[in-house]
């Protein structure tokens, strides 16, 4: 049997057998743990952001404004505008604060499980 054939054996095989959990497994789920929260929040309030600014655009630049009964759409616009850009700026460095406030929080657990993987 040449490699080829025993790597696609290997890798058919393991699909039917049942994996072990081991402690990497158990870092990586604690690392996510750690940055998916801050991840979450990011997206989230930066997609906002860019959706407020997205609006005041709107404001500005069609008549939707006078639509809905707004008299001075290019004023409003502007402020809308500016407030959702505020938002969007302001996403990565409330990324930061609460991703190192996780890693602090979850430090010396993770920590503690490295050392055990890495001493064996």
């Amino acid at each position: 049997m040449n490699s080829e054939q025993e790597f696609l054996v290997q890798k058919i095989r393991t699909q039917y057998t049942e994996k072990q959990h081991t402690g990497l497994d158990e870092l990586k789920a604690l690392d996510a743990k750690v940055r998916r929260p801050a991840n979450v929040l990011a997206y989230v309030y930066g997609s906002t952001g860019a959706i407020v600014m997205g609006a005041g655009m709107s404001l500005v630049m069609t008549d939707i404004g006078a639509s809905v009964g707004i008299t001075e759409p290019m004023v409003c616009g502007i402020i809308v505008g500016v407030v959702g850009l505020v938002l969007a700026l302001t996403a990565y460095p409330l990324y930061k604060k609460v991703l190192n406030a996780r890693k602090k929080k979850y430090a010396p657990e993770i920590v503690k499980l490295s050392d055990k993987i890495m001493q064996g």
